[in-house]
């Protein structure tokens, strides 16, 4: 069920408290910003969806953690209240809107897969805390460029351990078998989450 461009003002935003008992393991948190680098990212995919993180729990510590790509820092992980009031680069309160989604084939993986949730998170913590060197992140502005023209990425450039948001969740995805659907042009992009047939809207976050 592709999430609709209307999502922002069909769903009421509700408090963290309402909707935290709603989230799973491999959920997304979709974002819809203005501030200066989610606007690049409207601006590369011509979309509204400019940022995507990726929902875990911590149940020793009673948190729920979004982890998310960041192109200053790399992959790193936030508590979720945190995340919903500022975004990655410090800008309070968060401007925009932050949707709750699940894609449709998670739930079916886990109960014929009992060890997918854990190499979603192997990968997803064994990329965190590593800074991305400047080369690395020439690589991702040239996707992102590549993504305005919708040129096809080429080989050289594609993401090897720098990832935007959206190709870090992506990759994710891929290692419970969940591939997310995209043209090949530029990146998997946030908007490729909100395309994705099997993608649907949970809950709208009050930011």
């Amino acid at each position: 069920m592709t999430i609709r461009d209307d999502v922002l003002t069909s769903l009421s935003p509700l408090p963290l408290d309402e909707i935290e008992h709603l989230i799973r393991d491999g959920d997304v948190f979709l974002c819809s910003a203005n501030d200066p680098g989610s606007r690049l990212i409207s601006w590369s995919t011509r979309s509204q969806w400019t940022h995507v993180a990726l929902a875990y729990g911590w149940p020793s510590l009673g948190r729920i953690m979004a982890f998310e790509s960041v192109h200053t820092i790399g992959v790193h992980a936030v508590p979720l209240a945190k995340f919903i009031k500022r975004t990655s680069s410090g800008v309070t309160p968060y401007p925009g809107s932050i949707i709750l989604a699940r894609h449709d084939d998670f739930a079916a993986r886990q109960q014929v897969d009992g060890d997918a949730m854990r190499r979603l998170g192997d990968f997803a913590v064994d990329r965190f805390g590593d800074p991305f060197a400047s080369g690395e992140i020439l690589k991702i502005a040239m996707r992102i460029l590549l993504g305005r023209t919708r040129t096809r990425t080429p080989k050289l450039l594609a993401p090897q351990d720098e990832f935007i948001c959206s190709e870090y969740v992506a990759r994710c995805f891929e290692t419970v078998g969940i591939e997310i659907e995209w043209d090949g042009a530029g990146f998997i992009a946030p908007a490729d989450f909100a395309r994705d047939p099997k993608m649907h809207a949970i809950a709208r976050f009050k930011t």
